[in-house]
């Protein structure tokens, strides 16, 4: 959400679902309060992925991220931001082994961050899930194409639709998820012509990652696009600054100033007079 387009209250998701379509959803990744702050009056969406496993803790992929990560970061995520709607990711192993684990699941998360819907992995073979959730009150947003909690299975993080078979497969799991009861869909890792095929046949809003601009909305993790994430950086991100780079500067500045007792100096110490005696208290 633009500062000039900004409205009192936070986007819902029958807002979000009705965006089908019209002006192209803006969403980006948050996992503390601080940058939540940053990003709220600018985005429509936040979400809190569970790609923190890689960004926050250094993890190789998402598959060892917990519930109790996801909770305690999307508490964070709400307590920083005012206007965005957030949605918190179920993480691996939290809602395949039925749609009951999957409820369990997804109500915790509701109930204990407060946000407003929940993300999990997967097309035809988790509508039923998103159906029995959606029944049940739980918004759902749904991720197909390539699907990070599946990175064994799919070989690694190639992208989706390239053959016939991936590209008829991607396709199918779009309806299949939107026919179920999703709000919206994550597109990741899916080649253009193919994400726009979704975006055409589905009646749902398709968030792109890696897949086409006729997407009706758009997300990137953060850190990859601020340049605070410097392990590998996808084909599909844009850099818009360069910030890693500046906290470099900027603490190695510091630790020259500790090092040669530059810093601190009087005006960063308390009890000090003006010539350099202590302070009556």
């Amino acid at each position: 959400m633009s500062a000039t387009s900004k409205k009192m209250g936070r986007t819902s998701v029958p807002e979000l679902r009705a965006r089908k379509g019209k002006d192209p959803i803006v969403c980006l990744t948050a996992y503390t309060a601080p940058m939540a702050q940053r990003l709220d009056e600018h985005c429509d969406l936040l979400l809190v992925g569970d790609s923190l496993g890689m960004v926050v803790y250094g993890m190789e992929s998402t598959l060892a991220v917990t519930v109790d990560m996801m909770v305690n970061h999307g508490k964070a995520v709400m307590r920083g931001s005012k206007n965005a709607c957030v949605v918190v990711d179920l993480p691996f192993g939290s809602y395949q082994e039925s749609k009951e684990q999957a409820f369990r699941t997804a109500s915790h998360i509701l109930a204990e961050t407060g946000c407003a819907a929940v993300k999990l992995e997967g097309g035809a073979e988790l509508a039923e899930t998103i159906e029995f959730l959606t029944m049940r009150g739980v918004p759902v947003m749904a991720h197909i194409g390539l699907m990070p909690q599946q990175v064994n299975t799919m070989g690694g993080f190639k992208s989706q639709g390239r053959d016939e078979e991936t590209a008829r497969k991607t396709l199918s799991d779009a309806k299949a998820v939107a026919k179920a009861g999703a709000f919206s869909v994550v597109v990741e890792g899916t080649v253009e012509p193919v994400a726009r095929q979704i975006t055409e046949a589905i009646d749902i809003p398709t968030i792109g990652i890696g897949a086409s601009v006729a997407c009706d909305g758009q997300v990137l993790v953060t850190e990859d696009i601020l340049g605070l994430f410097s392990d590998f950086t996808p084909k599909f991100v844009k850099r818009y600054a360069n910030l890693g780079d500046a906290v470099s500067e900027a603490v190695g500045q510091y630790a020259d100033e500790v090092r040669t007792r530059q810093f601190p100096t009087d005006e960063h110490c308390f009890g000090l007079a003006k010539k350099g005696k202590l302070r009556a208290v």
